[in-house]
């Protein structure tokens, strides 16, 4: 059984949004880049397309250290291991500021990586065991449009910053967050630890840490066709023999790295395995968006920013109205459908050329913002549907490492795509480039849609204890859009029986 610290009712109040610095922080950091990549590549005297390796390496650190954020949490608390995280995001950032060659800044966002790896899992796994399992859409809901923020002013504020300042400035501009959000930890951040913790599967970090790590590189190295067919093959088999390794070596022992065996709960398997391969698709786009409307388009990185921001005001504006589609239809019906309708806006995007007006972008950027978001809340609340207490924690790691995996492996496999229909990647050629992300935009969208092959397998009243889409009452939706998100957030004294916590 972990300690628990129970907030109070006014730390409860805060604790969204201090939850939401951290992902503030980090989404910021993602999104403020992804305008500037045109620019940073000119200044580090590299190609434009070469830049996937600092996009790709920050999430695959997320990705091979977010496993140990769990263990992290319940033996250190997660106060401390939460705080330790964003001093660690903070110097990384410092670091990636004062980088002079690409190796070093891809070297710096890896340290990124390590912070962010404990910095947004921990926070959500907070989340997860201080509300009810029929509250945690709302919650979660309530959590992200605070911190939808800052993908909406990053890439604005990427574009201003290399416009008017230095690209250097981009990572700068975490260090005040940082240490706000350090002082709001300590004052109101909840410490849950457990009082009995197994010691750290090294073996099972080691296996699957390389082999994810290794498989990354592939495609990064892929991309850039520096190797020989034979060395890339040779690679890629031993890649596969690690994650085997890691496979078998879990099935063995007790308390492995990843607890493999709660994918045979179908909401869990569906959640994670659907939301993987649907975040391969989408999760390119942040890297293609900016090459097309810069470098094909012809845009500067401000009105780039512009053009990319309606997807997260979508996002946030209408966040509230998700869990009342998820009351009204359901994971099976909303899963199955929405996936279809992102990749249909995907490969929409393939047709946005220099005559395209502005007002069809913003719109189209509109629909995707808001369907990518309904994706996402679904997925990630779905995947504690049928999770028991006990195993919360554990679930929220290999959902997080899925999640990270997913992108990392996103942003390679759009620039390899994208490499595949540009052959020179040093080419300035703006119809070469707009044809080539083109039809990466219509690849990615195919694989989208990919994913509800995973998604059918639900059943029509799986995930109904959060969505509460089987209790659905004629008032229901009425008074859940009057209700304010802040005021569902349950005190101590009258958490549900069903409340997600370990």
């Amino acid at each position: 059984m972990p300690s628990q610290n129970f907030p109070n009712d006014s730390t409860k109040r805060v604790l969204p949004w201090l939850v939401a610095i951290a992902v503030f922080m980090e989404s910021l950091d993602t999104t403020i880049l992804n305008t500037a990549v045109p620019a940073i590549a000119s200044a580090l005297q590299v190609a434009p397309l070469s830049m996937k390796a600092v996009l790709s390496s920050y999430t695959l650190s997320l990705a091979v250290f977010i496993p140990v954020s769990g263990w992290m949490a319940d033996r250190y608390g997660t106060r401390r291991v939460f705080s330790a995280a964003i001093g660690l995001f903070t110097l990384g950032s410092v670091l990636c500021g004062i980088s002079n060659s690409i190796d070093v800044l891809v070297i710096c966002r890896i340290v990124q990586g390590c912070g962010g790896a404990m910095m947004v899992p921990v926070g959500r796994l907070t989340m997860v065991r201080t509300f009810a399992k029929s509250e945690l859409i709302r919650a979660m809901s309530f959590v992200a449009v605070p911190a939808l923020i800052g993908p909406m002013l990053g890439p604005v504020a990427g574009g201003l910053i290399v416009g008017f300042l230095h690209w250097r400035m981009i990572f700068f501009i975490n260090v005040p967050i940082g240490i706000l959000g350090l002082y709001f930890v300590y004052r109101h951040l909840p410490d849950f630890r457990e009082e009995h913790v197994d010691q750290l599967d090294i073996v099972g970090l080691i296996l699957f840490g390389t082999g994810v790590a290794l498989l990354s590189y592939i495609l990064e190295v892929f991309g850039e066709h520096t190797l020989s067919g034979w060395e890339i093959l040779s690679l890629l088999a031993l890649s596969f023999i690690l994650l085997l390794g890691y496979v078998r070596h879990a099935a063995a022992i007790a308390r492995p790295l990843l607890r493999l065996g709660l994918f045979r709960i179908r909401t869990f398997r569906v959640s994670v395995i659907g939301g993987f391969i649907t975040r391969l698709g989408v999760g390119g786009m942040p890297f293609l968006l900016p090459l097309l409307y810069q470098v094909g388009l012809g845009y500067s990185p401000v009105q780039s920013g512009f053009l990319i921001m309606p997807q997260t005001l979508a996002a946030m504006s209408l966040k509230m109205a998700m869990p009342i589609v998820l009351i009204r239809f359901g994971y099976r019906r909303v899963l199955n459908y929405n996936t279809v309708i992102i990749g249909l806006i995907l490969a929409l995007f393939a047709t946005i050329g220099p005559a395209t007006p502005v007002w069809l972008i913003v719109l189209q950027a509109f629909c995707f913002g808001f369907f990518s978001s309904l994706q996402y809340t679904s997925m990630n609340t779905l995947v504690y549907a049928d999770i028991a207490e006990s195993d919360t924690s554990m679930a929220s790691t290999i959902a997080s490492t899925g999640q990270q995996m997913a992108i990392s492996f996103g942003v390679a496999s759009a620039s390899l795509v994208a490499a595949v229909f540009i052959p020179d990647r040093f080419t300035s050629d703006p119809s070469q480039i707009i044809q080539g992300v083109h039809k990466a935009f219509v690849t990615l969208g195919g694989l989208t849609v990919l994913s509800t092959i995973v998604f059918r397998e639900l059943k029509a009243n799986d995930g109904d204890n959060v969505s509460r889409h089987s209790a659905i009452a004629p008032e229901g939706p009425q008074e859940i859009a009057a209700t304010p998100a802040a005021a569902t957030l349950p005190s101590a004294s009258n958490r549900s029986p069903d409340r997600a916590s370990v």
